[in-house]
């Protein structure tokens, strides 16, 4: 009686796939291809598993001023609306975000930043302005290098009046997602600790000026204004070292009318910025709601394009491997094995199916991503300003307003003194017209 052979098995655990048995004739076959395999897929995963961690950030408490400031050592500040790269929608969408979204960060964050430096009590007026020319005592420059509601890059450079770099650095946070939890308008956000550090780093470098030294940023701030209104009357009362900072050379004398004059006017280009930031608090305010909604859906949304993705490369390895683990069985000598070589294929390209459907579906996480940008829009309203019985209809960009204001005061000046003629009516300025 010709002996009968027993086909010995035991079930193997592959991935979204039901057991299988195995010969034991082609066993050591299939651990000779199958296991290395395995061992590569198990490196990738495990580098996939640990690629993105989401850094936990120490909370950082404003510091705020122990004692009222003097008002001559209040120092007025100037956030400029923020920079950022230019974006294509593609290189936008890897990370994590949409260009249009990107140009409203530029405005809502320098104004959160405004936000965050009233709240410490460290300073005077604090203003979102759109360009440099406006007068102000310290500057501050920021660049938005990454922002996708998980991770927020910003390089920051604060300047004062004198061409002083407080210092350059660049801030890095990770949100966690119960940073989302413990958000508030105006005053909290999920990047907060990051605000409250910039504000920090700003407000110690200004605890080691002595008196003295924030008196001479005051006075380069009032006398750069008056060069620029009046450069004939003022040249040579500043003066640049070799470090390119600028020192006092003389000062105006007191009660000098031609000063008072020029510190009204000042006045008036504070009256414009005041106005414009009215209309980024504007702003703010109504991006709050669909920022904070987006910032956090999209937190949790590259959470889950990062899992799908992952899922979707083991499914692929492991659809190939199986494919593989038949492709060995059909080169083996072992007998009645056409039919797991089959299920196994048929397995194989389910798994591969299964990944690529993922793929898919990690694509439509990223669509809905770009549609919450579609409310976001930063197009600046025209600006009614009022004073000597006219009114001045501002149109245009923030920077463009804001020029024509600037022209305008000039004219205003140059009227006043004889400098010049006046010229505040000209209908040949598109981004500004008079009205009786």
């Amino acid at each position: 009686m010709k002996p009968t052979r027993k086909t010995v098995g035991k079930p193997i655990e592959l991935p979204c796939c039901a057991p299988l048995i195995w010969p034991a004739g082609c066993k050591k076959r299939i651990q000779s291809i199958f296991f290395p395999m395995a061992l590569i897929v198990l490196i990738i995963v495990s580098g996939c598993a640990t690629t993105f961690h989401t850094q936990k950030v120490v909370p950082t408490q404003i510091l705020q001023a122990q004692e009222e400031i003097p008002e001559d050592q209040l120092m007025d500040v100037g956030v400029l609306v923020f920079e950022t790269e230019e974006i294509t929608t593609e290189s936008a969408e890897k990370e994590g975000t949409t260009p249009e979204i990107r140009t409203a960060e530029s405005n809502f964050m320098p104004y959160h930043l405004k936000n965050t430096l009233q709240q410490s009590g460290q300073w005077g007026a604090v203003r979102v302005i759109p360009n440099e020319a406006a007068s102000t005592d310290v500057v501050v420059k920021g660049k938005i290098a990454k922002s996708n509601g998980e991770i927020l890059v910003m390089d920051v450079a604060v300047i004062d009046a004198t061409g002083t770099d407080w210092f350059h650095k660049s801030y890095r946070i990770e949100a966690s997602r119960a940073a989302y939890d413990d958000t508030q308008k105006g005053r909290r956000d999920a990047f907060q600790d990051l605000y409250n550090t910039i504000v920090n780093d700003m407000a110690n470098y200004k605890l080691k000026l002595s008196a003295q030294e924030i008196h001479n940023i005051r006075t380069v701030s009032r006398l750069k204004f008056a060069q620029d209104f009046a450069p004939i009357a003022y040249t040579g009362y500043l003066a640049a070292n070799k470090d390119d900072r600028l020192t006092i050379q003389r000062l105006p004398a007191d009660g000098d009318p031609m000063m008072e004059r020029l510190q009204r006017i000042r006045e008036r280009e504070y009256m414009y910025v005041d106005v414009l930031n009215n209309y980024y608090e504007e702003f703010y305010n109504e991006m709050w709601p669909p920022y904070e909604n987006w910032r956090h859906l999209s937190f949790d949304e590259l959470a889950a394009i990062r899992k799908i993705k992952r899922d979707a490369l083991i499914r692929q390895i492991a659809g190939a491997l199986i494919i593989a683990g038949a492709v060995a069985l059909g080169a083996s000598d072992v007998t009645n094995t056409a039919g797991i070589e089959t299920g196994m294929i048929i397995l194989g390209g389910q798994v591969l199916i299964n990944g690529f459907n993922i793929s898919r579906e990690a694509k439509i996480h990223s669509e809905v991503i770009k549609e919450l940008s579609d409310s976001f829009g930063s197009e600046m309203k025209p600006v009614v300003m009022e004073f000597e019985g006219k009114q001045y209809e501002l149109t245009g960009s923030a920077q463009e307003q804001f020029d024509a204001w600037r022209k305008l005061l000039r004219q205003i000046y140059d009227a006043e003194t004889g400098f010049g003629p006046d010229t505040s009516g000209d209908p040949a300025n598109p981004t500004l017209s008079a009205d009786p």
